[in-house]
């Protein structure tokens, strides 16, 4: 079976969830026997192999705008695709949907992942949120599957837009800490701060979470990781915070995984605030390394979760944060035993081997009916 994926930057480059997700996905099914080709940007590769991992590769140009570089880019990765011998095109995100009238037209299966509630970020406003929920519901008029990770976001999809949807969980790769001194580095010590992991961005809420921190009693640090490649008031007003409050700790973007994955293992409580995402990448990764957690009261933030087996919740208020900051502050016995089953959250749906039996299934499904 030969499988195209179109809409990341490409492979083996990590630089965000889809990356990581399709790394995680390709290596799997290449080992169990199937053919992938992944579709990359051409200008972010100075070395161009042609197969990686024994992923075949082929690189796509696209003009670099900050709003049109992914689709002019799916544009010709779904034409390139289609004139090819490929028997499934796997597309990513939602932006994508118009494109899926090019594959009905040559007659290729499709399935597309469509991702969180992209059209209500705050980044995408005006025409761009209206573009995203109007490409989300073309998704599901021409692919021939719609794929969502989480129960919540198929609900939706099955509101707004009348379609069913396959639900495949994103997975999460279970570990243990090796080096706890790298967390030296930002003078920490285990048990001693409060974790925050993400991107800089208002629908993380990064800004309620840190305010309502501050206004906590809590004597321990609140560990801030993650940047924007640019600079905006949002991110500059939060950090201008760590001036006047020596609680707060902005180590910008941390690049070693091994560090990443120390912070996590060492955090007294790791703190989760995003808000449209269905299964969020970092909330598993939370889960794998053996974090106590605290996240926003949200349906796909329970939903992981389990409820409150896994978590506890808070409002998106400044005030609903000091409360339960202060509470869990007091509360060392139960943090411990949180850290001590977060592990078992990462059940058979959030295995990747069991996702990428489940992503072959529908990829075979598909060829069959295509016949």
């Amino acid at each position: 079976m030969r499988v195209s994926i179109i809409g990341t930057r490409g492979y083996p480059y990590v630089y965000s969830g889809y990356e990581t997700f399709i790394k995680e996905l390709v290596e799997r099914l290449v080992k169990k026997n199937v053919e992938v080709t992944v579709y990359c940007h051409r200008n972010l590769f100075n070395d161009r192999p042609k197969e990686v991992n024994g992923v075949k590769l082929v690189y796509i140009p696209t003009i670099e705008t900050k709003s049109l570089s992914q689709l002019i880019h799916s544009f010709f990765s779904m034409t390139h695709a289609c004139l090819s011998k490929t028997d499934v095109v796997f597309v990513v995100n939602s932006a994508n949907g118009p494109f899926g009238l090019i594959t009905r037209l040559f007659r290729k299966p499709t399935a597309i992942n469509v991702d969180g509630l992209e059209w209500l970020r705050p980044k995408w406003k005006g025409l761009g949120a209206s573009y995203f929920k109007w490409a989300s519901k073309q998704a599901t008029k021409w692919y021939d599957v719609i794929i969502n990770d989480a129960d919540e976001m198929r609900r939706i999809y099955l509101e707004l837009f009348n379609r069913d949807s396959e639900v495949i969980a994103y997975g999460g790769n279970i570990k243990y800490s090796k080096s706890p001194e790298l967390i030296e580095e930002w003078g920490l010590e285990p048990g001693g701060y409060y974790l925050i992991v993400g991107r800089f961005i208002p629908d993380n809420n990064w800004g309620i979470m840190i305010e309502g921190f501050r206004k906590s009693n809590s004597k321990r640090k609140l560990v801030i990781v993650g940047d924007v490649p640019y600079q905006d008031e949002y991110s500059s007003k939060l950090k201008a915070l760590s001036q006047i409050d020596d609680r707060l700790i902005f180590t910008g973007l941390v690049r070693n995984r091994d560090a990443v994955a120390e912070l996590f293992h060492n955090a007294y409580v790791y703190m989760h605030g995003h808000e449209f995402g269905g299964t969020n990448p970092t909330m598993l990764e939370a889960l794998s390394f053996g974090s106590a957690i605290i996240a926003l009261n949200t349906p796909f933030n329970r939903e992981v979760l389990q409820n409150e087996r896994y978590g506890q919740y808070f409002e998106k208020n400044e005030t609903s944060v000091q409360q339960l900051v202060d509470k869990i502050d007091a509360e060392f016995e139960r943090v411990q035993k949180m850290k001590s089953t977060s592990r078992e959250g990462i059940t058979e749906k959030y295995n990747w081997d069991s996702i990428t039996d489940h992503y072959i299934r529908v990829f075979e499904d598909l060829t069959k009916k295509a016949g």
